[in-house]
């Protein structure tokens, strides 16, 4: 039988409980143990809750309005988390602000993983365009994984532009500054920041006339009130299939699914545009101090739930691609992102309406 020196310090202290000592002896044997107990306790919490999540219904902030790409991404994952979890999952559409506001009632939500926020970068444009904003985009939030993108583009009217490719289409631009106009999504949307960037870069002259979403922004490029169009390739590509657009170029990372026969800006043969991207994304967070064990579980379960083809194809049929990053991966997007921004709204004087 090992001597009492050789038994694990838990079970050392437990004898003293039962072959009683005298009484300060027991009290301090008591305050190990319950001390022990605590150390115990402290570290199975994180897994605890975990396992326990989600214990409630969970809801998901979406800032904008229903029908658009981060409403969808919102509730083709609302739905199946729903049945993974067995918990009832809700998408909610705070709208106003720019999305400031839903993303207010997020930061602002118990920290347990029951209340996220369908993130954008238009939140990362909002955080460079307003200043006194109560929370920071960038490290206020507990980042939980990006899902998806919707490809943006550059396309014009076929029977006004006669620019085939992007080194057409900048030489047609950097011929005649001022004398073509653009549409865009909206005022400091991600399509027209993209747009600004692409200027900026190649030093091009052309006038911004921003519109109140992109499907009447492509409505008016199609019908030849304007001649450019900078907009997703949701909105465009059925006017492009039916020869009304003329795609440009994609001014994402990578080519879509959608519409593979599309270049990227970066494709394009520009030196001053081998690197150049933005992606219009989207992906989830949570309030701050949410519990890492908490945030990886959704995380994870999220991701396995992007992989599945059922997902995937109801992602892609309404012109969504893929974007899978990890928390660590989305925040140094994010930064890298509102680098991106705070340089072109310099460049370009853009202000929030």
């Amino acid at each position: 039988m090992p001597s009492m020196h050789t038994l694990h310090p838990f079970l050392r202290a437990a004898r003293f409980l039962v072959h009683p000592r005298p009484v300060a002896r027991t009290k301090t044997v008591m305050t190990a143990v319950l001390a022990m107990i605590g150390m115990m306790g402290m570290l199975l919490a994180p897994t605890m809750q975990a396992q326990e999540f989600p214990s409630k219904p969970v809801r998901i902030i979406v800032t904008f309005t229903q029908g658009g790409a981060a409403d969808i991404t919102g509730r083709i994952f609302a739905d199946r988390l729903a049945d993974l979890w067995k918990q009832q999952v809700v998408v909610e559409n705070r709208i106003g602000g720019g999305g400031s506001i839903g993303a207010e009632v997020v930061h602002k939500a118990s920290p347990d993983g029951h209340t996220l926020l369908l993130a954008t970068n238009t939140h990362i444009i909002n955080h460079v365009l307003y200043s006194k904003l109560p929370f920071d985009y960038t490290r206020d939030f507990t980042a939980i994984g990006l899902t998806t993108s919707a490809p943006m583009m550059i396309a014009v009217n076929p029977d006004k532009v006669k620019a085939r490719d992007l080194k057409e289409f900048t030489a047609m631009l950097k011929a005649a500054p001022g004398k073509y106009s653009y549409a865009s999504c909206n005022i400091a949307s991600p399509h027209h920041f993209a747009m600004e960037m692409y200027k900026s870069t190649m030093q091009l002259f052309a006038v911004h006339i921003p519109h109140r979403g992109c499907t009447p922004a492509v409505t008016d490029t199609v019908a030849g009130h304007l001649d450019i169009v900078a907009t997703s390739v949701p909105a465009g590509l059925p006017f492009i299939k039916q020869g009304r657009l003329r795609a440009i170029a994609l001014m994402s990372s990578t080519r879509t699914p959608a519409a593979p026969e599309i270049p990227t800006i970066r494709e394009s043969g520009i030196a001053a545009l081998k690197d150049f991207y933005l992606d219009n994304y989207y992906g989830f967070m949570a309030p701050p101090g949410t519990p890492p064990a908490v945030a990886a579980k959704i995380g994870a379960d999220i991701r396995r739930l992007a992989e599945t083809p059922d997902v995937r194809k109801k992602l892609e049929g309404a012109g969504l691609d893929m974007l899978l990053l990890g928390p660590t991966e989305m925040m140094k997007l994010i930064r890298d992102d509102a680098t991106k921004y705070a340089a072109a709204a310099r460049a370009a004087d853009i202000k929030p309406e």
